[in-house]
């Protein structure tokens, strides 16, 4: 079993999680500017990676352009891997790669502090991916404890790079923001990504 096995069902019964759907659970969060040169870099890859509508070309044109230019808008503080082993606990079921991890760390060769979650939707069915997303985030939290990282929420968001949808864990607790945020709000997506480093 792997992270991608999991249905949101069968995560939340296997880890005695409760799930709290909210409405707006971001409305609140302000937005982040981008730069000149994502929203360049956006309006050349966007029908690129329309046209061709892989999940790959979506990650590498779309998503890959955002996180960057979250990395930079945050003055280099934190890091991010893309496709990368992050086995927490095979028993459990906690093993795969991770389609993206953003850490609460400047370091750029080891996982240090996993604090978001990022999984490409399949097949473009963002539901389908919140069980896979909810497994990694129990992994990431899990690591944090082992490491001794005081990080009291994990954050996590299913995408398919035009639509994004965000969910946190703290403790038992799993909230999932019913809405979902398109492309044309990319400045919307920074910020609510930027507020979950920063609490």
């Amino acid at each position: 079993m792997a992270y991608s096995d999991f249905s949101l069902d069968r995560v939340t019964k296997n880890f005695d999680l409760t799930i709290s759907d909210k409405i707006d659970m971001f409305a609140a969060v302000s937005e982040l500017e981008s730069s000149t040169l994502l929203a360049e870099t956006l309006k050349d890859n966007i029908p690129l990676a329309l046209s061709s509508n892989t999940e790959k070309a979506r990650s590498e044109m779309i998503i890959a352009p955002i996180l960057i230019e979250l990395r930079k808008q945050l003055n280099l503080e934190i890091s991010l891997f893309s496709g990368i082993d992050f086995t927490v606990d095979v028993e459990k079921g906690l093993n795969g790669s991770c389609d993206f991890l953003i850490c609460h760390s400047p370091e750029l060769l080891i996982v240090r502090a996993p604090i978001i979650i990022i999984v490409e939707a399949k097949k473009e069915n963002i539901n389908g991916g919140l069980g896979q997303c909810v497994a990694e985030m129990l992994a990431a939290r899990i690591f944090n404890e082992r490491e001794g990282n005081e990080i009291p929420a994990i954050y996590g968001t299913v995408t398919t790079g035009t639509i994004w949808k965000f969910m946190k864990l703290q403790e038992q607790i799993i909230e999932i923001d019913l809405g979902e945020y398109y492309l044309r709000e990319v400045n919307k997506i920074l910020g609510i990504l930027a507020n979950s480093i920063r609490n």
